[in-house]
C-alpha cells in the first residue's frame, strides 16, 4: 500500500539545487513528499571509511549486503578500505573489486588502492595504474612505518592528484595491546593501546607534508592529542582533513564491557579523549564523521576482547545514535551533522551529489537489536541502546535503493 510521507527537506549547505532535484525526482508511486515536521529528506549519506570484505572475505560481508545495510542507514556513497584477498595493490586486484561493485552494489561504491603492496609496508604499491579508478591510497589497518615509504608515497600521489589517507600507528608503541591503556585495562588486568601510536605518526606524516605538499587525510582519529595536532596544521595552512567514528563520540573506555563487540582499532579512548572529540567537530577541526564499517563473523567477536578481532558494525546505526545522543540534547546543531556526514566528505573526496537522499522518521523510537541489521556483521556496541530516528526509504540516482514503507 502507497504511504503518504509529509516530510520537510534538509539541504544543509547544498542549497536549494538540491531540494529542487529531490521533488524534481519522486515521481514513484511509492514516495510522495509533502511538508510536515515529523519526517526530514536528507541528502545521501557519504561514508569514506568502509570495509565491504569482497573479494576474499565474503563470509564477513559482501559488496551486497554492506551497499544494502548502507542504504538501510541512508548512505548513498560508501568508500571501501583496501584490506582484502587480493589487495587492491595494482590496476589488475583493484579491477577484481569494480567488478564486484558493478554487479553487486545497489549503491555509489569508490574503492581504495592500497600504498603498498599487500598492504606490508615494504615496496610501494603501483599507484600510478590504479589511480583512474581509486578514489586514494590507503594501507588501512596498518600504519606505514618507514619514513622514506611514505615520503615517496606522498610525492607520487602528489603527482597523480590523488590523495593518502592514513591509518596512523606505530608498531613499536602497540606492544600487544587491544584495548586503550587507561583505567578500565589498568582494573581488569588487559594490555593497554597507548595513544602515542595514534598521535606519534600523525605528527611524523604532518612533517613529511610540510615537505612534500600532499593532500592529506587522517582516518579514525581517537585522541586528543591527534585533534589538537590536525588542528595547528589546519591553522599552519596544510592540505590536511580527518575523521572520526560515532562509537569515539558517544562512548569511552569507562562503557567498555568483556565482549568482542566493543574491539576496535583505535580502541575506545579516555573521556577527556572523547570530551576532544565532540570539541573539534564543533570548531571544525574534525571534518568528517565516517563509521569504519568493519564485519567479522559471529565467531570471530565471540572471543572477548583480547582474542577477538578489531572492528564493529555501525553503518545502520551512525545516524539515529549522532541524532539521538548529540542532536537532540543540543550539542550538534543538524546543519553541522549534515556537513560532517554529506557535504564535507563528497567535496573533500570529489562525490558528486547527484539524485541522493533518504527520508526518516525523526520522531520512532526503538532498541538497536543486531538481529534487524542487512550487514552481515552483527557486532555492534550500540546494542540495547534507545534512539530515535528509522530510515522509511533511500534513493540513489533516482531509484529506491530501501524501501520500510
Amino acid at each position: 500500500m502507497t504511504k503518504e510521507i509529509k516530510a520537510k527537506v534538509i539541504s544543509a549547505s547544498l542549497g536549494d539545487a538540491f531540494s529542487d532535484a529531490v521533488r524534481a525526482s519522486v515521481t514513484s508511486p511509492e514516495l510522495s513528499i509533502f511538508n510536515d515536521s515529523r519526517y526530514a529528506i536528507f541528502p545521501g549519506f557519504c561514508d569514506v571509511h568502509v570495509h565491504f570484505r569482497e573479494p576474499g572475505f565474503s563470509y564477513k560481508e559482501t559488496m551486497e549486503s554492506g551497499s544494502r545495510a548502507s542504504a538501510r542507514g541512508g548512505y548513498t556513497a560508501v568508500c571501501t578500505m583496501p584490506n582484502l584477498k587480493p589487495v587492491p595493490d595494482c590496476a589488475e586486484h583493484l579491477q577484481q573489486q569494480l567488478d564486484i561493485i558493478e554487479n553487486s552494489a545497489c549503491i555509489h561504491v569508490y574503492p581504495y588502492g592500497s600504498i603498498t603492496v599487500e598492504e606490508k609496508g615494504e615496496v610501494l604499491a603501483d599507484l600510478e595504474a590504479m589511480a583512474p579508478n581509486a578514489i586514494g591510497f590507503s594501507d588501512d589497518g596498518r600504519g606505514v612505518q618507514s619514513d622514506a615509504m611514505m615520503k615517496e608515497a606522498m610525492l607520487r600521489a602528489k603527482a597523480l592528484g590523488k590523495m593518502i589517507v592514513a591509518h596512523c600507528e606505530v608498531n613499536d608503541l602497540l606492544r600487544g595491546g587491544y584495548i586503550h591503556d587507561g583505567e578500565y585495562a589498568a582494573a581488569h588486568g588487559h594490555r593497554g593501546i597507548c595513544s602515542e601510536s595514534e598521535w606519534g605518526q600523525i605528527a611524523r606524516d604532518l612533517e613529511l607534508i610540510r615537505e612534500t605538499g600532499c593532500a592529506y587525510h587522517v582516518c579514525h582519529i581517537s585522541t586528543k592529542e591527534s585533534v589538537d595536532l590536525i588542528r595547528k596544521a589546519k591553522a599552519e595552512g596544510l592540505d590536511v582533513t580527518c575523521e572520526t567514528g560515532p562509537h569515539y563520540l558517544v562512548m569511552d573506555d569507562s562503557d567498555l564491557q568483556e565482549e568482542g563487540r566493543f574491539k576496535m582499532n583505535p580502541p575506545l579512548r579516555d573521556k577527556s579523549d572523547r570530551e576532544a572529540l565532540v570539541q573539534g567537530i564543533l570548531d571544525g577541526t574534525i571534518d568528517m564523521i565516517a563509521t569504519d564499517h568493519a564485519p567479522h563473523s559471529a565467531e570471530e567477536k565471540s572471543r572477548g576482547l583480547e582474542k577477538s578481532a578489531f572492528g564493529v558494525v555501525g553503518i545502520e546505526t551512525a545516524f539515529p545514535i549522532l541524532y539521538t545522543y548529540l542532536v537532540k540534547p543540543g550539542i550538534l546543531s543538524m546543519e553541522r551533522l549534515m556537513d560532517l556526514l554529506v557535504v564535507n566528505p563528497r567535496k573533500r573526496f570529489g562525490i558528486a551529489l547527484g539524485c541522493d537522499y533518504s527520508i526518516w522518521d525523526l520522531n520512532a523510537e526503538y532498541t538497536i537489536d543486531p538481529a534487524d541489521f542487512l550487514s552481515m556483521g552483527k557486532a555492534s556496541p550500540f546494542t540495547g541502546w534507545t534512539v530515535n530516528g528509522k530510515c522509511l526509504a533511500t534513493v540513489c540516482d533516482g531509484k529506491i535503493v530501501y524501501n520500510s514503507l
